[in-house]
């Protein structure tokens, strides 16, 4: 695997140009402050090329603007060529987690409403098209208590909870309905509370949802709860496409956690990993799952050979760290895949415009930038007070998408549900990423993708307070395009 950033670097070029667009592109109807649904994902026109443009002063949202192949040769010097004969990482998918809060907030919807908002995000025809999605194996720090599935010891007390049942199983089960082929990555908080100690030297019972370590005389057990969790999901008809071994390591104070240092998750793994191949299932384990300040967790499991043989890849949160931290890590493992699979937004100063910017830089196109394949949201759905939220757990967190607890009707929706939509609608899984290069501009970043139908798929940032002019060349056919200031544009087009 190579890596080839398309990342922006200063140019002198001056744009002129003004926006192709007309006033009629952006329409109050999908301008969710003005009631409506936050997006404009109907059908594709006669234009030539698939087109949604979102801005951070809401001008646009999702709107989808018609685009026409040049009729003339390219000459611009704006021109960004694409090749789809030179390939990097194939592309997994793009979305966010149904937590327990999430499902419930969903089912107090009317069926009605919830199933629009479902196929509007995850239809990829007439929706955004998100395609992975990420849940907890027993609580997470948002469902409605704290549980495992096996609270009594002994692992044949195994069995999904009932919140899990009534909530979040029917809720997974009408997004196949609308996307069969979904990712589903799942990940614990914590381990069962009689598997706990206080850590690996004393080995002192510790019986408590926060913090401890996993008794290593457990490894067996544990790994067979995560055969029990995938196999008993398999059952309800949901496939589960990669797990993590534990939800932010490193972190002891979340209020339901469980502490792997890299070396016990190491170790684990290596019970793991075999567990998984003698029950017959192909789920991807994704070491590590936290943040970008501690790259030598991954790099400490690659380095043992019994253990990384059953890696798939890492996974990454962005609460502290940087994105770059993926480069070294790429570098040195070019045949481990890049994940990210947690960002939240929250009271400690969010706003639209900024954070609209960061996300699609840090979790979205600058983790494929530097190898990533995947890249998922924390909620995809809280209210209107930030939950429901268990003591101790986040209570300023936001979700990617807001719902009235006055008449579970009412939506806004945040930054993080239209980054995702940006990527998941022209990148369709199985897609890879492809050569581009060209015109460059500080503050312009941007990838190009061939997906599995043959149709090519680009997504371009303009991080700057001017109109920004691209021109998008694939060697046959070019298109223009005047970026709004502090946007994000996405195209799909045919290469026929």
């Amino acid at each position: 695997m190579i890596i080839e950033k398309s990342f922006s670097i200063t140019a002198t070029l001056i744009v002129t140009a003004a926006l192709f667009f007309s006033a009629s592109s952006c329409k109050d109807n999908n301008n969710p402050d003005n009631g409506g649904d936050g997006s404009d994902t109907t059908a594709v026109t006669a234009s030539d090329v698939e087109l949604y443009v979102t801005s951070s002063n809401k001008s646009f949202l999702f709107t989808k603007v018609d685009k026409n192949f040049n009729t003339k040769p390219n000459l611009s010097p704006y021109t960004i060529k694409v090749d789809k004969n030179t390939e990097y990482q194939k592309m997994k998918g793009f979305g966010a987690a149904i937590t327990g809060s999430t499902a419930y907030n969903l089912l107090k919807m009317t069926e009605e409403d919830r199933s629009a908002l479902l196929e509007r995000i995850f239809d990829p025809d007439s929706g955004m098209g998100y395609s992975y999605i990420r849940i907890s194996i027993g609580c997470s720090d948002f469902s409605l208590d704290e549980y495992t599935c096996c609270d009594k010891e002994g692992i044949d007390n195994f069995g999904l909870n009932k919140y899990d049942k009534r909530d979040l199983v029917p809720v997974l089960k009408e997004i196949l309905a609308i996307n069969p082929d979904i990712g589903i990555m799942a990940s614990p908080w914590t381990a069962p509370r009689w598997m706990k100690v206080n850590n690996i030297a004393d080995l002192t019972s510790y019986p408590y949802w926060t913090g401890g370590h996993v008794d290593p005389k457990y490894y067996d057990d544990y790994a067979t709860y995560f055969v029990k969790f995938i196999e008993a999901m398999a059952a309800e008809g949901i496939t589960i496409t990669s797990i993590s071994p534990q939800n932010e390591p490193l972190n002891a104070g979340n209020s339901a956690s469980t502490v792997f240092t890299a070396t016990e998750e190491r170790d684990f793994i290596k019970v793991l990993g075999p567990k998984l191949k003698d029950a017959g299932l192909n789920t991807e384990i994704w070491c590590y799952d936290h943040n970008y300040d501690v790259p030598d967790y991954p790099l400490t499991i690659y380095a043992d050979e019994e253990a990384s043989k059953w890696v798939s890849g890492s996974a990454w949160h962005a609460y502290s760290g940087d994105v770059s931290t993926l480069y070294n890590i790429h570098a040195a493992y070019p045949d481990k895949g890049i994940y990210f699979t947690e960002q939240s937004i929250g009271s400690w100063g969010y706003s639209f415009d900024g954070d609209l910017m960061w996300n699609m830089e840090n979790c979205g196109l600058g983790v494929i930038n530097y190898g990533g394949s995947a890249s998922i949201m924390w909620n995809l759905l809280l209210d209107d007070n930030g939950g429901p939220y268990r003591p101790n757990g986040c209570s300023t967190c936001y979700g990617a998408i807001v719902v009235s607890s006055s008449n579970y009707k009412t939506l806004t929706y945040n930054s993080h549900y239209y980054t995702m939509g940006h990527l998941a609608k022209v990148i369709r899984p199985g897609a890879y990423r492809i050569a581009s290069s060209g015109y460059t501009k500080d503050g312009l970043s941007y990838a190009a993708f061939l997906n599995p139908d043959g149709s090519y798929g680009f997504v371009a940032q303009n991080d700057n307070d001017e109109v920004t002019k691209i021109v998008v060349d694939d060697g046959i056919k070019s298109f223009s395009y005047s970026m709004p200031e502090k946007s994000i544009a996405s195209f799909r087009w045919k290469d026929n």
